[in-house]
């Protein structure tokens, strides 16, 4: 297995995270239409998700490489970069939040195959589909649920 570190994200690493999600989104969820700017993408993390979620990072050396964010019982983001997908990252960052929750649900799109295959090897189980209406990219989309 790859070498990398986990850790509690600082408000410091909320460029990085953006980034990160942004290169991730553009590169493997490519067929997503690109809504906001990566100002907007970072507007979005100071506002919506570093004052409310536990936010988990995975990096090697310097370098981020995947990040997970939890809220309650919803992940609502796991992104990992691309070129360290099947080294483990994902599941390591997932049984990380995993610890303090019995009860995790999540949306991912139905055209994400990767990653819904990814969930249900987790244990997560698909709870339904949707047209994509209530979302803003408006893609049909899947939500999961994981029970310990």
């Amino acid at each position: 297995m790859s070498r990398f570190t986990l850790r509690r994200a600082a408000l410091s690493d909320m460029s990085a995270v953006a980034r990160l999600n942004r290169h991730v989104r553009k590169t493997c969820l490519h067929y997503l239409p690109d809504l906001h700017t990566p100002d907007e993408d970072l507007t979005f993390f100071q506002e919506q998700v570093f004052p409310t979620s536990e936010v988990w990072l995975a990096a090697a050396g310097p370098q981020l490489i995947g990040f997970a964010g939890a809220k309650l019982d919803w992940l609502d983001h796991l992104y990992v970069d691309p070129a360290w997908h099947g080294r483990g990252v994902g599941s390591t960052l997932l049984a990380t939040v995993r610890e303090d929750h019995d009860e995790l649900n999540l949306w991912t799109f139905q055209k994400n195959v990767q990653a819904r295959r990814f969930y249900e090897r987790q244990g997560f189980r698909l709870i339904t589909m949707t047209d994509g209406s209530g979302n803003e990219e408006r893609c049909p989309d899947a939500r999961y649920r994981w029970v310990r």
